[in-house]
């Protein structure tokens, strides 16, 4: 798909269609816009802050604690991407110190089922994927 016939299609019929793209194997191509959002949602923070917030809204503060390793700076980034794709809401309250919570939208909340399913899939097969690396470390030595 080129961006020239994505920018002369209305909005709707790009949207209608996505799934269509999906099933052709469309986001293989360099300039689908599906690629985008997918870096965004399957970024390894943008995973873990997903599985985060599919257990309810959060402060900045809590989400740092519970998502372990990220730095602050990575997890603004993460925020503020996965704000701006619809994926999360960030209510601020007029209070001091500012608190502000986030929370997975409708859409954020389908994004955050799939990738639970996947992270348990991985979880599950962690032995599986570790000893198949082993024997793979092995015969390169």
């Amino acid at each position: 798909m080129e961006d020239a016939d994505v920018k002369e299609r209305p909005v709707a019929a790009i949207e209608g269609s996505l799934s269509d793209l999906v099933r052709r194997g469309e986001p293989l191509d360099q300039n689908c816009p599906s690629r985008e959002i997918l870096r965004h949602l399957t970024s390894r923070w943008g995973v873990l802050v997903l599985m985060a917030l599919e257990e309810g809204s959060m402060r900045f503060s809590d989400l740092r604690r519970r998502v372990d390793g990220v730095s602050e700076k990575m997890l603004a980034q993460t925020l503020q991407t996965l704000e701006a794709d619809g994926i999360l809401d960030r209510h601020s309250r007029p209070v001091v110190p500012p608190h502000v919570d986030y929370t997975l939208t409708p859409l954020g909340r389908e994004a955050a089922h799939q990738v639970r399913v996947f992270a348990d899939w991985v979880a599950d097969n962690t032995g599986r994927i570790l000893q198949a690396r082993a024997k793979r470390a092995e015969l390169q030595d």
